[in-house]
């Protein structure tokens, strides 16, 4: 019989389709290619909810909106990556085909669940959240325009801690610690564990360091200084770099882990350390001048 896929194609990369034509030839011998659909931010369609695998053709900010979406629905996910990078989307147009008969077959799955995180804005006086979200790879408090210092409180598990004075905060997942979290100097965290990443940007202290902890724990930050600019939005919560809500001082942002765990289908020919070496370098030697 083979496995039931849905095709989620990225409209706004022209390589996109082609690829999906190619795995789609293939795959259609093993298993059955229920539809294509764009990606986008409309609901699941109903084919999504019959799928036993969603292929998504993309990139990592394309998985990463796709899960988000498909979220509810518990259908392992594998990302073929189109972009830059493809951490994330272990797979690429050719070990997909290479590897079709087990992914679109009767094989098992090499499957890998990751945990999302809930993020609730409360106005300041406000004891229900003014926005929920959910992300994947970090939220984040930005300062924006016109970009002056802000002031943050930060409390864990109803705990006080530091006030941050900088250029914002990011609370990252393990499987988003190497995403914007590695770029502002946070640690690399492994995906399996269970934990939050915290990671000041720009923060006026040499003392202030990024934290791991435990990823049961609950988190607030609360807003004590923000930006606000009459042409754009100023200081906001951006959930994975895709949602972006404006905040207000006084303003409380919850972060928790939440219930839905995702499942990527694993690529059984790399592994998540040969990833770190080839797509980010990790612990790569100087290049050294050629000796005469």
């Amino acid at each position: 019989m083979g496995r039931s896929a849905l095709l989620i194609i990225n409209p706004d990369k022209p390589e996109a389709a082609k690829a999906a034509a190619e795995v789609r030839a293939v795959a259609s011998k093993f298993g059955t290619i229920l539809d294509e659909i764009p990606a986008s931010n409309a609901p699941p369609p109903r084919a999504a909810a019959r799928a036993d695998l969603l292929v998504v053709f993309g990139g990592d900010g394309t998985l990463l909106g796709q899960a988000r979406r498909m979220s509810s629905l518990g259908v392992p996910m594998l990302g073929v990556n189109l972009g830059r990078l493809g951490f994330l989307a272990e797979f690429d147009t050719e070990s997909l085909i290479a590897q079709a008969s087990s992914i679109f077959g009767d094989a098992q799955l090499p499957i890998r669940e990751f945990g999302s995180i809930r993020v609730e804005l409360f106005t300041a006086h406000g004891d229900r959240p003014s926005f929920t979200g959910m992300a994947i790879n970090e939220a984040l408090v930005t300062a924006g325009p016109p970009y002056r210092l802000i002031t943050i409180s930060l409390a864990i598990d109803q705990c006080a801690g530091p006030t941050i004075h900088g250029d914002g905060i990011i609370v990252s997942t393990p499987l988003g610690s190497t995403a914007y979290n590695l770029s502002a100097g946070g640690p690399i965290c492994a995906p399996e564990v269970d934990a939050f990443v915290i990671t000041p940007l720009a923060a006026q202290s040499l003392a202030f360091r990024p934290v791991v902890i435990g990823g049961g724990s609950n988190i607030e930050l609360r807003l004590d200084k923000v930006n606000t600019d009459e042409s754009g939005p100023g200081t906001s919560l951006v959930l994975d770099g895709q949602t972006h809500v404006p905040v207000s001082a006084g303003d409380r942002v919850r972060i928790r882990k939440d219930s839905p765990m995702l499942r990527f289908v694993r690529n059984p020919a790399t592994d998540y350390w040969a990833r770190l070496l080839a797509k980010l370098n990790w612990a790569a030697a100087p290049k050294l001048a050629r000796e005469s």
